[in-house]
């Protein structure tokens, strides 16, 4: 699969997953729905790549399981945290860091040079995402906002510590779909772990609409888009990937003009323009062997 398809792929997969998010809202804890989630997408990866006799051991374990805690657990717990407690577009903005993120990381881990035009991209990306999500900033820095965006930074860095472990895994000769694979069931598991440490006890959701959400989430959002995102940072980097991040709440949006009737303001047209001048920033001047080889 080339590149641009890999890209396009994982930026319009989590553009859609709000959907199905937003149909699993209501009776269900979000750490229960989390749980499901993951434990679905480890089952059908680990039973699928058995079936095609694809399934490894990985030759190293640990770097697998820090990429377990920080793309399949740890992370969605902040960030689902911070939903509940400050709106959805500032936690967008602030996600919107990671290819900054990922830039700084690639620094301190691997000894990687910070581009410029990785901060000027990501700059771009967060005002234009800023002036999309304009209405949504209006909060007061009480306490409570304060610690939704602190959870929404610590979920973004701990997304960002998740690629570097990808990046490693890699390099060791592991493979996203087997660090994915293995990764989404140790994910599952410590979020079970969680769950029974805080006496939670595992709603039964009721109804099509959840469970038809969850097998999306699942398959789709998990299976599929973190192992084209993946994929997508061996090939070109993280922060080139990270550039992603950016660009699917204007997918998101999108999808809401069409089934929940949104209005486009003219700072919101300005804000995609501007995410969009960031990414032709970002990835231009793509054929430096350095790219090519998955080093941003």
């Amino acid at each position: 699969m080339s590149t641009p398809v890999l890209f396009i792929a994982t930026v319009f997969i989590w553009g859609t997953t709000w959907i199905a998010i937003a149909a699993q809202v209501g009776d269900v804890p979000v750490s229960v729905s989390v749980f499901y989630r993951f434990a679905l997408a480890g089952a059908v990866m680990l039973t699928g790549l058995a079936c095609l006799g694809r399934l490894r051991r990985p030759a190293v374990w640990r770097f697998v399981v820090v990429q377990a805690l920080c793309l399949f657990c740890l992370n969605f717990l902040c960030l689902y945290t911070a939903t509940a407690t400050v709106p959805s577009g500032l936690v967008s903005v602030i996600f919107s860091l990671a290819s900054i993120f990922n830039a700084i990381n690639t620094r301190i881990f691997f000894g990687d040079r910070i581009e410029r035009k990785t901060i000027l991209a990501g700059g771009l990306g967060v005002a234009g995402l800023t002036l999309l999500f304009w209405q949504d900033l209006a909060v007061a820095l009480d306490p409570t906002t304060l610690r939704g965006i602190g959870w929404a930074t610590l979920g973004t860095m701990i997304f960002s510590w998740g690629n570097m472990a990808s990046r490693k895994n890699s390099s060791l000769g592991v493979s996203p779909l087997t660090a994915n694979a293995w990764g989404m069931g140790m994910g599952a598991l410590t979020l079970l772990a969680l769950l029974v440490i805080r006496e939670q006890p595992l709603v039964a959701p009721e109804g099509s609409a959840y469970w038809t959400a969850l097998a999306y989430l699942a398959v789709v959002g998990s299976v599929v888009g973190f192992t084209t995102y993946l994929l997508l940072v061996e090939r070109i980097g993280s922060a080139r990937a990270g550039y992603a991040t950016v660009l699917f709440p204007i997918v998101a949006l999108t999808a809401s003009t069409l089934f929940e009737g949104y209005v486009w303001t003219a700072s919101a047209a300005m804000g995609v323009v501007l995410a969009g001048v960031g990414n032709i920033v970002m990835f231009r001047n793509r054929e430096r062997p350095q790219g090519l080889q998955g080093r941003p």
